[in-house]
C-alpha cells in the first residue's frame, strides 16, 4: 500500500471512520479465492491475513480502509455447468472466512451486526448470492441459502436467464416471469434483500411495484452520466424514493467513466459485457495499440455519479457497493484501502458529517432493519413457497 501525505479533509474522514460503520455493499473475493488454483477454495490457504498486490482486497488493505461491514457475493457466472454446486462452494468460501479469522471478523447475519462488528472493532461479514443460476429453476435453494447465512441476493448477473431480464442481455421475457415474481415474494418473506443490480429497467421497475420491502441496488453508477446499460436510467432514479431504497455507487471504471466506456467498447459485445470465462489480454494489448491507454475512471468522477444520484433520489437513498474483484479500478480506489479518499473527497466537496454518516452506513442499515421487519412480519402469514419454474410459468 503506498502511503500518501495526510490531508485535513483525509484525517477528518478517518475520524469520522473510527466511530460510524462504513460498509460496503459487493465484493467478489469469494470469486478470486475460488478461481485461485493453489488456494484449492481455502480461504486459509489463500492467506487472506497477506497483503495480495496482485488484487484488491486481504485483511491488511480492509484495516486501512477502515471498513465495518463487508457483503461478500457468492457470484457464479451464467453460462457454468453446475451452477448450484458452483453456488454452494462460493457459499462456503464466505462461510469460511470469520471461522479462519476470527480475530478480524464476525458472522453478519443482522443489520444489529454492523454496529456490534464496529463496538468490537471488527469486520461484518455477510452472504450473498450474485445471480440466481445457482437456483436451476427452483424455490427451495433460497430457504437453503438463507439458512447458510445469505441475506442478500442479486437476481441475475450478465445474462438473461429463464426468469428474468439482465440489463446486459437480449430481454426474452418482457421482465420478470411468474416464477420470477415468485423468487422476490419469497425473498421478502425470508427477509433477504432483494438487488435489482444486473437486472433490466423493466425488471427494476416490477419489482418496485412488486415487492412488500425497500429493494437495493448494490453496484450500480447513473446512466445519464455514463451510457452503460448496467447504470441506472433516471426514471427508476426517481422512484427509489417512494420505495424507500438505496442505490449503492460502485467502482467499475466502464459504469464511472464515459471516456472509458466508449474506450472499451470493441471489446465488448453489443450489451458492454466480456465473458468472465475468456482471458480478454491480448484483445486489450491490440486496442491499446490502437488506440492508446484506455482512460482512466476517477474518485472525482465517482463522486460526480454519488452526487447526481443525491439529485435524484434524496440524501437517504445512497450508500457504497465497491464492487472489488481483482480488475480494473479507479484512479484512486485502486484497492479497500482507498474508503477513507473517497469520503474525503465528500468532506472536499462540502458534505456533512451527518450526510457522511447516512452514505456509509446509515442508510443501508435503515433499509437491512425495515426488510427484516417485512420478513418477520410476512413469515407468520405467509407459508414458504415451494416448485420448480414449470409449476409458475407451465414450461
Amino acid at each position: 500500500m503506498a502511503v500518501e501525505a495526510s490531508t485535513p479533509s483525509l484525517d477528518h474522514a478517518r475520524h469520522l471512520l473510527r466511530t460510524l460503520p462504513l460498509v460496503d455493499g459487493h465484493n467478489d473475493l469469494p470469486w478470486v479465492i475460488h478461481s485461485n488454483a493453489q488456494a484449492v477454495k481455502s480461504v486459509k490457504r489463500y492467506d487472506l491475513s497477506r497483503l495480495h498486490p496482485e488484487s484488491d482486497t486481504d485483511i491488511p488493505r480492509l484495516k486501512a480502509g477502515m471498513v465495518s461491514a463487508q457483503f461478500w457475493a457468492a457470484f457464479v457466472p451464467s453460462l457454468v455447468d453446475q451452477p448450484a454446486r458452483m453456488t454452494l462452494e462460493l457459499i462456503d468460501i464466505i462461510r469460511q472466512i470469520p471461522d479462519a479469522y476470527p480475530d478480524v471478523f464476525i458472522k453478519g447475519e443482522a443489520a444489529l451486526d454492523i454496529a456490534r462488528a464496529k463496538r468490537l472493532g471488527k469486520i461484518a461479514s455477510f452472504m450473498t448470492v450474485e445471480g440466481g443460476v445457482g437456483l436451476e429453476n427452483s424455490l427451495s435453494p433460497l430457504r437453503v441459502w438463507h439458512a447458510a447465512g445469505v441475506r442478500l441476493m442479486t437476481l441475475c448477473h450478465n445474462e438473461t436467464l429463464d426468469w428474468v431480464d439482465s440489463a446486459t442481455d437480449a430481454p426474452r421475457h418482457g421482465g420478470l416471469t411468474k416464477f420470477g415474481e415468485a423468487v422476490v415474494l419469497e425473498l421478502n418473506r425470508l427477509g433477504i434483500i432483494v438487488d435489482l443490480a444486473h437486472t433490466s429497467p423493466r425488471v427494476m421497475h416490477q419489482v418496485l411495484d412488486l415487492s412488500r420491502a425497500p429493494v437495493l441496488f448494490s453496484h450500480n453508477n447513473a446512466f445519464s452520466l455514463c451510457d452503460h446499460p448496467r447504470n441506472a436510467p433516471d426514471d427508476v432514479l426517481d422512484r427509489i424514493r417512494a420505495k424507500k431504497s438505496v442505490i449503492m455507487a460502485t467502482f467499475v471504471p466502464d459504469f464511472i467513466s464515459q471516456a472509458s466506456r466508449d474506450w472499451a467498447r470493441p471489446l465488448k459485445d453489443n450489451f458492454g459485457k466480456s465473458s468472465f470465462l475468456v482471458n480478454h489480454d491480448e484483445a486489450i494489448a491490440e486496442q491499446t495499440r490502437r488506440m492508446g491507454p484506455q482512460p482512466r475512471a476517477t474518485l472525482k468522477q465517482l463522486c460526480h455519479h454519488i452526487e447526481y444520484f443525491v439529485s435524484r433520489t434524496g440524501l437517504n437513498h445512497v450508500g457504497i457497493g465497491s464492487d472489488f474483484f481483482g480488475g480494473a479500478t479507479p484512479e484512486g480506489l485502486e484497492d479497500v484501502s482507498r474508503f477513507p479518499y473517497l469520503i474525503a473527497e465528500l468532506v472536499e466537496r462540502g458534505w456533512s458529517d451527518e450526510a457522511i454518516a447516512k452514505i456509509a452506513s446509515g442508510n443501508f442499515i435503515r433499509l437491512f432493519k425495515a426488510v427484516e421487519r417485512t420478513g418477520k412480519a410476512l413469515a407468520d402469514v405467509e407459508p414458504p413457497r415451494t416448485g420448480r419454474i414449470e409449476d409458475y410459468d407451465g414450461v
